[in-house]
């Protein structure tokens, strides 16, 4: 069966939208119109190439984790695959949520795995969202993966919560500074330039460093435009490939302040994956392989997949965190005790824990830092602003004097 977005009129003359299954679109019609609806179009949707574009939106975080936790429900009430997504898409509120489950349904009807088939939607579906789904399939263990995951998801969105409304109030004041500063520059001062030209007096340092950076933003904004999307293009093409892209995540870990905030991030990443997984009965080298794929930067994924060959040749699993020197000595010490209790699922949790909390410390303390730094910064250009139009009044003052 096939995918089709529709749009039809009710009994009372209100347009209505939506996606169902069908044969043809003369099946879709003859459903509509079954339903009272009458078809105004219908198209047929072609899941793999809307999937495939760069652009397509995907689910919002609360969207997924909702769907997520409503699958695992369904999963665990004893429906099969097919009728859980059915009851999804019946009570999805949003077309575009719709539309993602109707195709991965259809995918799943092909014959494809629930992984495979969220592959499809990448924009919608992470990579570490899969990779948790197609360590729960191997195991047979998918609903208590999925209400794990959901749980993840929900503390993750809090998380960013939290960070967005924190940076809120800083980045009100970095745009409301650099909306005086450019009036500054693009108005003010070559006002106040004429007054100056008519003295016909040396001017300051400063003073001129100040017409010149005004000249060059009223006659030059579209070039400085153009060079800023271009470099941003150039960043990105850049980081796309293996090798900057190796040296630039390298980069990241080595920084005082965010390093410790990548690679908390990625170990809180790496052993709620584990956690996850060793819960559901996954066993270990598959779901050290799942935890691999979750991580973001390139170098701590390098050395968790040298460990997995340590761990493969007989090592301990917190062997061979250890060797890998990536992780945080706390996250290597809990996997040791866990292996020495067997109690491995649950230290891993209280590791992840752990560092959740020590990276929500180390973000208040940056974004308590970067309020009065932010200002301070704002404040000292426009300082120099300030000195730069008065310094040759002060001169002119005295002059008369």
């Amino acid at each position: 069966m096939d995918a089709f977005r529709y749009q039809a009129l009710d009994a009372a003359g209100r347009t209505v939208s939506g996606v169902l299954e069908a044969e043809t679109a003369r099946q879709a019609r003859a459903q509509l119109r079954a339903q009272n609806l009458f078809p105004t179009a219908v198209d047929a949707v072609d899941a793999r190439a809307n999937a495939g574009r760069s652009w397509a939106r995907g689910l919002p975080s609360a969207e997924l984790s909702l769907v997520t936790r409503q699958l695992a429900t369904l999963l665990e009430s004893g429906l099969t695959m097919e009728q859980s997504l059915d009851a999804l898409i019946e009570q999805a509120a949003e077309p575009r949520t719709r539309e993602v489950l109707t195709g991965v349904k259809i995918e799943v009807t092909a014959g494809q795995s629930l992984a495979a088939a969220l592959g499809v939607y990448g924009n919608s579906f992470p990579e570490f969202y899969r990779a948790l789904v197609h360590g729960g399939e191997q195991s047979g263990a998918l609903p208590t993966v999925l209400q794990h995951l959901s749980e993840y998801l929900d503390a993750r969105q809090a998380l960013r919560q939290k960070t967005s409304l924190a940076l809120l109030y800083p980045l009100l004041v970095t745009v409301v500074a650099m909306v005086v500063v450019l009036g500054l520059l693009v108005y003010v001062v070559p006002q106040v330039v004429q007054v100056f030209e008519q003295s016909r007096q040396q001017l300051p340092l400063l003073t001129r460093m100040l017409i010149g950076s005004s000249d060059v933003l009223r006659g030059s904004w579209p070039w400085l435009l153009a060079l800023l999307a271009g470099g941003v293009f150039a960043v990105r093409a850049l980081l796309g490939r293996s090798g900057p892209r190796r040296r630039w995540n390298a980069w990241l870990l080595r920084l005082p302040w965010l390093g410790p905030l990548v690679r908390g991030v990625n170990t809180s990443r790496f052993a709620s994956t584990l956690a996850i997984l060793v819960r559901g009965g996954v066993p270990l080298l598959p779901a050290l392989e799942s935890g691999a794929r979750v991580m973001d930067n390139i170098v701590m994924r390098e050395a968790t997949v040298r460990a997995i060959e340590r761990v493969r040749e007989g090592a301990s699993l917190a062997r061979a965190l250890g060797e890998a020197k990536v992780f945080p000595p706390l996250l290597v010490h809990l996997v040791a005790s866990g292996e020495a209790s067997g109690r491995l699922e649950h230290m891993l949790e209280r590791a992840a824990q752990l560092e959740t909390r020590a990276l929500e410390r180390r973000l208040a303390v940056f974004l308590t830092l970067i309020e009065p730094v932010m200002i301070l910064l704002m404040g000292g250009v426009v300082l120099l602003i300030v000195l730069a139009i008065l310094l040759p009044i002060m001169e002119i003052n005295q002059l008369v004097t």
